[in-house]
This record gives C-alpha cells, structure tokens and sequence, in this order.
C-alpha cells in the first residue's frame, strides 16, 4: 500500500502565458528545472556563501517537536549563527530548520542575486523567505495560513515534496483551529493501519534539485523533506480565489485568535483535544 500520488509536471522553461493557462488558471503544481538559470543566485546561492554572507546572523531554528501549547504561533525552538548553523548541517544529520528567515530584513545585498519572476501574478516583494534543512529533516505536512499562491525556489542539495489541495482535507488527519496535519504522521513512509484513510487521499510528488523552481496553488498543503543539506527560498503572490482570500482572513483574524486564547486557557488540554479531533472527524468521512 502507498498513498495516491502523481508525478508534478516538470518542465526546463515555461512562458507565462503557458503557466497562466495550464497551471495557474487550473491550479495544478508545477516544477521548472531551468527557469533561473539567469540570475546571479544560481551560480552564487550555496551554503559556503550563506555562511560567508550572513555567517554573524542569529537564525531562528524549528525542528519536528510536536506542538506544546506554550509555544507561540511560530515561535522558534533555538537560536544560532549562521556560520555554526551551515557548520552543523555539513557535519551530521540535524533536525534543525530555518523557516521563514527574511532575507531582505537580514541580509539586504542577497536581493542583487535574484530578479522577481513575471508569471502574471503581483509578487509580494517584501517576503521573500529564505528556509534551510539538513539530510533528513522534514515539514510537517501543513499549508499556509494565508493560502497563496507560492514559488519556491531550491538551492543545494535535493529536497522531496508531497502536496495536496484543499479538497483532500477530509483524508488527512487534519487539526482542527489549525494549518497542519496530524504529526506523527510519516508522510515518506505512512502507516496506514493506524492512518487508513491517507489511502484515498490523491495528491503530488517530486523532487527539486539545484535551481529546479516549485509552483504551490493557492492553499495547497505541502510536506517537504531535505534529502541532503540545502535551501530555498519563497515568493509569494495572494491568492486570487474569493473562496481562497476569504478562508486566509478566517485564518489570520478569528482561527488564530481563538486558538491562541484556548491555549491560554485550557492548556495542554486544548491540544490534546484538537489531535484527538483530528481522528474522530477523519472517521466521520469514511
């Protein structure tokens, strides 16, 4: 047994007219192998010109803890220089990640490496995040809490992707008051005897190499795993559909207030109650 999954389209170089109509408008992912290759960053972005460039900045570090009701939305688990962070992840396997490191914020002269993309969609280009992982190390499977439309971009190394669109929610142990799935689930390798209903989700996978740039849907969820030590960076653009934009301001104003104010008040218990949710309202479809 293994979960539905179809290869993601891969093309060396796409014109926006073509992603505007067969991957955009139908809001199917989409990889392109060479779509950079003019831009400084493709011959310059490696982990040696991370540690050079911005070795002597705090980064903030997450790993794959399950979520503890003391943690803020985000919060960092640890903190460490760039330098001993690139240092440690060419040294040994580390479950430590950046996510969402601003760039712009950071490291201002990084922005000369690239040039924003024209697929036809307006980019916000304040955002351009920057996220790191070593051998091994993985997301969990989660989507965005303002569901747009993502272009994520590879440096270094090999990472594998999963994804699936909102229409699998039903599928895939999804926490209530919350963007991510059940944790200890493994999506690489599920067990479905304790997780059967993953087997009628159908999703996407692929894998993304040096310079290869991933297109995200609206909303998608997205599970990524480092095969080996390396980075990308994201841009984003808001997502378009009525349906989608309304389910971000949902998410941003009242979900996260109320699961922020629940935390406060009952604890671990709310925690508790939101990973048994998941699988009780997952039986529920079946």
């Amino acid at each position: 047994m293994k979960l539905q999954l179809q290869e993601i389209d891969c093309v060396s170089t796409i014109s926006k007219e073509a992603f505007i109509k067969n991957y955009f408008k139908p809001q199917k992912p989409l990889i392109v192998t060479k779509g950079i290759t003019h831009w400084p960053a493709f011959k310059k972005w490696n982990l040696d010109y991370m540690k050079e460039i911005a070795g002597d900045k705090m980064v903030p570090l997450y790993d794959d803890r399950p979520v503890d009701y003391k943690d803020g939305f985000n919060e960092p688990h640890a903190t460490m220089k760039m330098s001993e962070y690139v240092d440690l992840l060419k040294t040994a396997p580390t479950k430590y990640r950046v996510f969402l490191w601003n760039i712009l914020k950071e490291v201002p002269v990084l922005q000369k490496d690239f040039t924003f993309p024209d697929f036809g969609l307006r980019l916000m280009k304040s955002l351009p995040m920057l996220f790191f992982g070593g051998t091994d190390s993985y997301t969990f499977m989660h989507y965005d809490i303002d569901l747009a439309n993502i272009f994520h971009f590879h440096f270094e190394g090999k990472k594998k992707v999963i994804l699936f669109n909102q229409s699998q929610n039903k599928w895939l142990y999804k926490i209530p008051f919350s963007l991510i799935t059940r944790e200890d689930i493994n999506f690489t390798n599920p067990d479905f005897k304790k997780w059967p209903a993953l087997l009628k989700a159908k999703g996407f996978t692929g894998g993304l190499e040096h310079g290869s740039m991933l297109y995200i849907p609206e909303g998608y969820w997205h599970y990524m795993q480092y095969i080996t030590p390396g980075f990308s960076m994201s841009l984003r653009a808001i997502a378009r559909n009525p349906k989608n934009l309304g389910k971000a301001i949902y998410n941003i104003f009242i979900m996260r207030t109320i699961d922020n104010l629940m935390r406060s008040i009952k604890g671990q218990k709310w925690i508790d109650w939101k990973n048994r949710q998941a699988i009780v309202r997952t039986k529920k479809q079946q």
